[in-house]
């Protein structure tokens, strides 16, 4: 069964194209995240992706859709309907390529992470895999959230220490600058 796996970096990549692959899913790696900001900071992600997917003899197919096409979508929107926007338009995209290449299914890392909320992900993808006529494979990908992280690190790959999105840099900058004045 080909499944094409949205991703949205390496280190969350690794957990779950590992286990799907293990299940015997032929995993095709999917990168498309015009959330990310700024621009400098999508590249560091491609780029690290692109390293991971060579050592691991992974297929990514990449679509660099500006971050002009999901600010317009979601510019309006607060916390968490902000999210589940960014959920649909990343994920409608993946459906859509799914079923443009006839792949049996599709997935996204977004389930490995904590961060993530997980069940509108389920929702929205299973919603989707209806609309485009191929199966959402959904796992719950959070168990291996710290093994990938960990496998990261020892691969020396980059992390990044927020979602993507101009607002979830700024609430990093935020969190970490009070953390610095209330020590």
């Amino acid at each position: 069964m080909r499944v094409l796996l949205h991703t949205c970096c390496g280190p969350c990549a690794i957990f779950p194209a590992s286990l799907l692959e293990a299940e015997g899913f032929s995993v095709t790696l999917f990168f498309y995240n015009p959330n990310v900001f700024p621009l400098e900071e999508k590249v560091k992600r491609r780029d690290a992706l692109a390293s991971l997917a060579k050592e691991e003899g992974w297929t990514v197919v990449y679509d660099d859709a500006p971050y002009e096409a999901y600010e317009s979508r979601v510019a309006m929107l607060e916390r968490p309907r902000r999210c589940q926007a960014c959920y649909l338009m990343r994920l409608e995209k993946t459906a859509r390529a799914a079923s443009d290449g006839r792949y049996d299914g599709f997935s996204t890392t977004l389930l490995v992470s904590p961060y993530q909320r997980h069940e509108d992900v389920r929702r929205i993808g299973e919603v989707l895999g209806n609309r485009f006529g191929v199966s959402f494979i959904y796992r719950d990908f959070r168990v291996g959230y710290r093994r990938g992280r960990s496998a990261a690190r020892g691969k020396h790959i980059y992390m990044q220490n927020y979602c993507g999105c101009g607002w979830s840099l700024e609430e990093r900058v935020m969190t970490d600058a009070s953390s610095r004045t209330s020590l």
